[in-house]
């Protein structure tokens, strides 16, 4: 390319960049991509991986050997800083990878180093939005983190376990044990409806059964619980789940300890319980589910949970629209759901920090739009707390994914000619576009979010305006209408805008 039409085109990028800057103070209906996407067309750009680590964990041979696997399993980019991990925002600005992978060692993965992490990815580009799908990943030693490192075949999952109330009807087959009533046990099988039966008074063995005999492919968790414990009942008197020297067991109220060895790679759902994502050393919860309960990915609080829009909603995109969505897929949908909310109805919160006590130095302001939703200050303030305190674990590229069975909804994605039409349809007389279980805080009311096949420049919408859509540079969103009409088009059409 010759220097003078070069020029030409990065003084051009940057009248683009300038503007669509100002455009986003103007109008909430669209949130575009300005000015970090390559000049060549998107759709030559290869999806991207890197993974971020630590110039001293890299020199470690032990974990030196995980970088290694990932990039041969990925063809990734490696990406390494010296102290504070956003050193590696430059360089990860430049190549804009969609996947991002942390390297760390246990003792790097703190509280504040999960809470990093979400603020930088959000920083790639200049929207609010989360700019890649990232896990970190780490182990109880090298040679655990290697394992999921290499871990490469996709998992469809077929059994679910839970201890609280999960959406059995979505699931293949499964059983979960209340957390909130004794003896409330629900069980499904192959081919049959979900029936209700009695559990035992202590369910610590049933739960651990259903790990390493069973093989779950799901493990979902709620109730009391911090780094180095989980108690099973939240309303009566149960068992714990506790763990030493990396391996995790179930301890009964008599005092009998079960160990858990359960290799089959799984996913696992701590949705609503405190801390049990934050790694305060090696004798923490999260490592020793990634190292004898076979945990692939999972997510987990590193706070104590109060509001729960950042874990409960993870079972509205994932378990309840069974296959629509790869866990990560799901957990950053989530993600995207939680900040439009604060954009939506508290935009002044959207760069606003806060302490794990809850303590911000951000005025908190209900305006209109948040009034007449029933919203409060307190729910600005936990979608606050909620947003960077998530903590998710594994290889983001690694595909886990709900057995497919039936959707409320269909939702289709297509492009021809550099015309995009996202389009949404009931099924089988639905009449809201919700989700069939409850059980939770925060549940339901969660936005329609398709991911693009690749990222695109700042979208031109042409149809579908009045449904206030938002198109980033890799996804379209689409706010929940709440109750559905059966004669209504859901359609959102739009094009790339051209470069000026």
């Amino acid at each position: 390319m010759r220097v003078g039409l070069l020029s030409r085109l990065l003084a051009a990028r940057l009248r683009f960049r300038t503007v669509m800057q100002k455009s986003r103070t103007r109008t909430a209906l669209l949130w575009l991509l300005a000015g970090s996407t390559p000049l060549a067309s998107a759709a030559d750009q290869p999806p991207g991986y890197a993974v971020v680590v630590a110039r001293a964990t890299q020199a470690d041979p032990a974990w030196k050997e995980v970088v290694a696997a990932l990039v041969a399993k990925h063809h990734a980019t490696v990406i390494t800083y010296d102290s504070a991990i956003k050193e590696a925002l430059p360089e990860m600005q430049r190549c804009f990878p969609r996947y991002v992978c942390f390297v760390a060692k246990p003792n790097e993965v703190s509280r504040e180093f999960v809470a990093q992490v979400h603020r930088l990815t959000r920083h790639l580009d200049d929207d609010p939005y989360t700019d890649c799908f990232w896990g970190i990943l780490t182990g109880y030693d090298g040679t655990a983190a290697l394992r999921l490192a290499r871990l490469n075949q996709p998992l469809t999952i077929r059994k679910a376990a839970a201890g609280t109330d999960i959406a059995l009807a979505l699931c293949e087959q499964g059983t979960w044990y209340c957390e909130l009533q004794k003896n409330r046990m629900v069980r499904k099988e192959p081919g049959h409806a979900a029936a209700e039966l009695k559990g035992p008074d202590d369910t610590t063995k049933a739960l651990v059964d259903l790990l390493n005999e069973y093989h779950a492919d799901l493990f979902v968790t709620s109730g009391h619980a911090t780094e180095h414990d989980w108690q099973i009942g939240y309303r009566y008197r149960n068992g714990s789940f506790g763990c030493e020297k990396g391996v995790l067991y179930g301890r009964d109220l008599a005092g009998r300890r079960y160990p858990i060895e359960a290799p089959n790679p799984k996913v696992y759902m701590p949705v609503g319980n405190c801390l049990m994502g934050h790694i305060d050393g090696r004798d923490a919860m999260a490592l020793a589910f990634m190292n004898s309960a076979g945990v692939a990915q999972m997510l987990g609080y590193t706070v104590t949970t109060w509001f729960g829009y950042a874990g409960w909603g993870c079972l509205d995109y994932f378990v309840e629209q069974p296959g629509r969505y790869t866990f990560t897929e799901a957990f950053f949908a989530n993600q995207h759901a939680l900040i439009h909310r604060l954009a939506t109805y508290f935009p002044e919160l959207l760069e606003a920090d806060i302490d794990e006590n809850g303590r911000t130095s951000t005025s908190i302001i209900v305006g209109p739009k948040a009034k007449a939703t029933g919203l409060t200050a307190e729910d600005g303030r936990g979608l606050l707390y909620d947003r960077d305190a998530m903590a998710f674990y594994g290889d983001p590229a690694w595909q886990a994914r709900m057995a497919k069975t039936d959707l409320a909804w269909d939702q289709a994605l297509s492009e021809k000619d550099g015309v995009w039409t996202f389009e949404i349809k009931p099924r089988h007389g639905a009449q809201t576009f919700e989700p069939i279980n409850r059980n939770g805080s925060q549940r339901g009311g969660r936005p329609i979010i398709a991911y693009l096949p690749h990222r695109i420049r700042p979208a031109q919408v042409l149809e579908g305006a009045e449904l206030a859509p938002v198109i980033t540079d890799d996804f379209v969103l689409v706010p929940n209408p709440g109750q559905c009409r059966l004669d209504h088009p859901y359609r959102v059409v739009f094009r790339d805008a051209p470069l000026p």
